[in-house]
């Protein structure tokens, strides 16, 4: 936060001014997420005049979209860094030699999200949906029917005074239920890297209180 924003200091970090844009993220932005955002702008950007500027955008788009998948496997990140230094060395423009910048920075400063997606098959911020389910905590479910009428899936069965379930076989994971459920109930969960609970197998009816 105290970095002064010019080119000078700015390079000194492993970044650039480029067109002077800016953008704030918290803890809810996935770091590799963002980094497969911007390797996947860069590679269409590419004129593809150099090989390595060609296809090692396209290598290193392949390797995150695995990883954000939870395909990832030991030795991505190693090659991501190899790929990295032979785009950086061999490009022949600038947007070749600075394209490798947003992966080489997201590893150098949030490793572990790197390792939680490969290792864990977990997204840290609950972004990437293949490492994502949504889970309907039966002791806080009030039966409201909110989140059954508002899923576009229709992956929610239940009803009145009938705990809520999610069918995760038609769940597409768009996070309605999440954001409809109402906060006094907090009954809607995202989980990433642990299995989803089971269902309740009998109707369970909600006490009125």
């Amino acid at each position: 936060l105290h970095l002064p924003v010019d080119f000078d200091e700015l390079t000194k970090v492993g970044s650039m001014m480029g067109s002077g844009g800016m953008i704030v993220m918290d803890e809810d932005s996935c770091m590799v997420d963002v980094a497969k955002y911007f390797v996947n702008f860069l590679k269409d950007e590419s004129c593809g005049k150099c090989i390595s500027c060609r296809e090692g955008l396209k290598r290193m788009h392949e390797i995150l979209s695995d990883i954000t998948e939870g395909n990832g496997q030991e030795g991505d990140i190693e090659l991501l860094q190899e790929l990295a230094w032979v785009l950086t060395q061999t490009s022949l423009c600038a947007l070749g030699t600075t394209a490798a910048n947003p992966v080489l920075t997201t590893l150098r400063y949030f490793p572990e999200e790197y390792e939680a997606h490969i290792r864990e098959k977990r997204c840290p911020a609950g972004v990437c949906k293949p490492l994502i389910s949504y889970y309907i905590q039966p002791d806080k479910c009030q039966a409201c029917l909110i989140c059954l009428r508002n899923c576009p899936a229709e992956a929610i069965t239940g009803g009145k005074n009938q705990i809520h379930v999610i069918d995760q076989s038609k769940c597409t994971k768009c996070g309605t239920c999440f954001e409809v459920c109402p906060p006094r109930f907090g009954a809607v969960v995202k989980l990433s890297g642990e299995p989803v609970p089971e269902a309740p197998r009998e109707r369970v009816l909600v006490r009125a209180k």
